[in-house]
């Protein structure tokens, strides 16, 4: 008898400790506003052509962690290349944020912000491998037909000029 009721005090004491731990969490969702679903436009299933029209590779976009993470997994047509990103919607900074890493051993950290037509992310200036200092600025653009493009561009003059690293638009799987 003694031993049921330390049991219950104890299952009792556990109880109201959750209870009040979970009475302090903050309610709601930081990632239900509009702005943490700016990016949204990119969600789906994609097939990704290059501007000749050539299949480039293919990206699904999928959310997580309750729908404050967009996750991108690519894979590419044209050989073993494969690479995931992390999006997110910084509430601290009123920033969208993308964390890229690949199969090749790189990774790229993009930050910026939609501005009412595109989603603008760009990098801070980092060395590449070759050694040059590049800023990296990607730009999606959702279209009227429901299509996204992606432009890549990098500068290694502090931005005085851009070349494109990649421009792909992408096509719903099935659409």
């Amino acid at each position: 008898m003694k031993i049921s009721r330390l049991i219950l005090t104890t299952c009792l004491v556990v109880m109201l400790f959750h209870a009040a731990v979970y009475a302090q969490a903050p309610q709601g969702c930081a990632c239900c506003n509009e702005k943490a679903k700016q990016f949204h436009f990119w969600l789906g299933n994609w097939e990704t052509f290059n501007p000749a029209g050539k299949l480039v590779g293919t990206n699904n976009i999928v959310l997580q962690q309750g729908g404050c993470v967009m996750q991108e997994n690519w894979t590419s047509t044209g050989g073993p290349y494969t690479g995931t990103s992390y999006n997110f919607y910084n509430t601290a900074t009123g920033k969208w944020n993308q964390q890229w890493i690949d199969n090749m051993g790189g990774s790229l950290q993009l930050e910026g912000e939609f501005n009412g037509t595109q989603m603008i992310l760009k990098s801070k200036e980092t060395k590449k491998r070759n050694g040059q200092l590049q800023i990296d600025r990607i730009t999606w653009t959702p279209n009227p037909d429901g299509t996204v493009r992606q432009l890549w561009e990098a500068s290694t003059d502090q931005e005085k000029t851009w070349t494109v690293a990649f421009d792909g638009l992408y096509k719903r799987k099935g659409g």
